[in-house]
C-alpha cells in the first residue's frame, strides 16, 4: 500500500513538472500581440551583419506576398531574396498601365528636395516622413562627418537643414543630379500607408512634440472649414476631417496653400518617384530590424555606423489601432482615401484593409 502511494505521488509530480515546462515554452516563444501606444521616438542599437548568399537568377513572385508584419523578421539569410522580390514587384506594378496615374510622377524639384545626399559614401536617401526617417538622417549626418557619432547630434539639428550638413539633391546642377541618380546607392523606407497617415495625424495635429503651431492654427482650420460636416462642432481637427481632405480628388487646391508641410501625408509616389528613379533598396518599417542592417551592408557602410536600437515591437503593424481609427468613418470616405493611396499599396505589397473588403 505504501509503495502504491509513492508511485501515485511520483506520477502527480511528473504531470505537474510537464505542465510548468509547457507553460514556460509557451510564454518564451509567444509572438508579441502588438506594441505600446508610444511609437516615437526610435532609439538605435548595434546591428548584426548580414551574410552573403547566392540567389538564383530566376525567381517567381509569390502569389500573396505581404511585407506587413514579421513575415521575414529574424531570417536574415533570406534578406537578399526579399529585397529582390520587392524590387521585382515594384517594376511589375510600374509597368501596369491601369495604375499609371497612381504610380508615376515627374522627377520635379519637389521630389529632388526630398532626397538627401552623402557624397562621401555615394548614397542617396529619399525622405518619407512618419517612417522613422529621423534616425536615417542621423546616420547620414554622421557619415557626412558633421558629427562623430549619432549620440552627439542635438535633436534640434537633425531637421535644421542649414546646420545638419545634409545637402538636398535639388541643390546640384542638372548634370550633377543625373550623375548621382545613375551612380549612387539609393534607398527609402515605406510603411503601411493607412498606419502612416494615422501617425502623421497624431504627430502634427494631436501631440505636436516639436511645437509646430502652424499645423493646429493654420492647416487644421483650413481642413475643418472645407471638410467638416457638422459646422456646430467646435473640437479641433478630427481624423474623419483629415481622411475626407486626403480622399478628395480636388485636394490639391489646399495642398498648394499648405506648401511643403504636406510631405507628412502625400503618397510615397509623390515623394520619391519610385517608378522614375531606380532605387537600390526599399526598406519596410514593419521589418526594420532586418532591413536596417541589410541596407547598411548593401551600401557598404555597416563597418562605419549602426542604426540605433529599435525598441521591441515598435515596428509591428498595429491592425487593431488602424481599425479603431477608421471605425467611425464612412465606407465612401475610406474608399476615396484608398483610391488615392492605391498606388502605394500595390507598389510595395501592402494588402487592401479588411474593413474595405467586408
Amino acid at each position: 500500500m505504501h509503495h502504491q502511494w509513492l508511485l501515485l505521488a511520483a506520477c502527480f509530480w511528473v504531470i505537474f513538472m510537464f505542465m510548468v515546462a509547457s507553460k514556460f515554452i509557451t510564454l518564451t516563444f509567444k509572438d508579441p500581440d502588438g506594441y505600446s501606444a508610444k511609437q516615437e521616438p526610435l532609439i538605435l542599437t548595434a546591428v548584426t551583419k548580414v551574410d552573403e548568399v547566392h540567389v538564383p537568377e530566376q525567381k517567381h513572385w509569390p502569389e500573396e506576398f505581404q511585407p506587413t508584419g514579421k513575415a521575414f523578421s529574424g531570417n536574415l539569410i533570406r534578406q537578399p531574396l526579399v529585397h529582390m522580390e520587392r524590387l521585382e514587384l515594384l517594376r511589375n506594378v510600374c509597368r501596369d498601365t491601369a495604375l499609371r496615374n497612381l504610380s508615376h510622377t515627374a522627377v520635379s524639384k519637389f521630389v529632388l528636395d526630398r532626397i538627401f545626399v552623402c557624397d562621401k559614401h555615394k548614397i542617396l536617401f529619399c525622405q518619407t516622413p512618419k517612417v522613422g526617417n529621423t534616425q536615417w538622417k542621423k546616420v547620414l549626418i554622421v557619415l557626412n562627418g558633421a558629427f562623430s557619432s549619432i549620440e552627439e547630434i542635438p535633436e534640434n539639428i537633425v531637421h535644421d537643414h542649414e546646420k545638419n550638413g545634409l545637402p538636398r539633391l535639388s541643390s546640384f546642377s542638372d548634370s550633377e543630379i543625373k550623375k548621382r541618380l545613375n551612380l549612387y546607392f539609393k534607398f527609402f523606407i515605406v510603411r503601411d500607408p493607412f498606419e502612416r497617415l494615422i501617425s502623421a495625424f497624431k504627430d502634427k495635429f494631436v501631440h505636436n512634440p516639436r511645437f509646430e503651431p502652424w499645423y493646429r492654427h493654420e492647416i487644421a482650420p483650413g481642413i475643418i472649414r472645407k471638410y467638416r460636416k457638422n459646422r456646430t462642432e467646435t473640437k479641433g481637427l478630427q481624423f474623419e476631417d483629415f481622411v475626407r481632405y486626403l480622399g478628395d480628388p480636388n485636394h490639391r487646391w489646399l495642398d498648394v496653400q499648405f506648401g511643403d508641410h504636406i510631405i507628412h501625408w502625400v503618397t510615397y509616389v509623390e515623394l520619391c518617384a519610385p517608378c522614375e528613379i531606380t532605387y537600390s533598396v526599399i526598406g519596410h518599417h514593419e521589418t526594420l530590424e532586418d532591413d536596417a542592417p541589410y541596407i547598411l551592408k548593401a551600401a557598404g557602410i555597416d563597418h562605419l555606423v549602426s542604426y540605433p536600437t529599435i525598441p521591441p515591437g515598435i515596428t509591428v503593424y498595429n491592425k487593431t489601432k488602424v481599425e479603431r481609427y477608421f471605425s467611425g468613418i464612412s465606407k465612401r470616405d475610406i474608399r476615396r482615401l484608398y483610391t488615392r493611396f492605391e498606388g502605394d499599396f500595390k507598389l510595395f505589397g501592402y494588402r487592401e484593409p479588411d474593413f474595405l473588403l467586408n
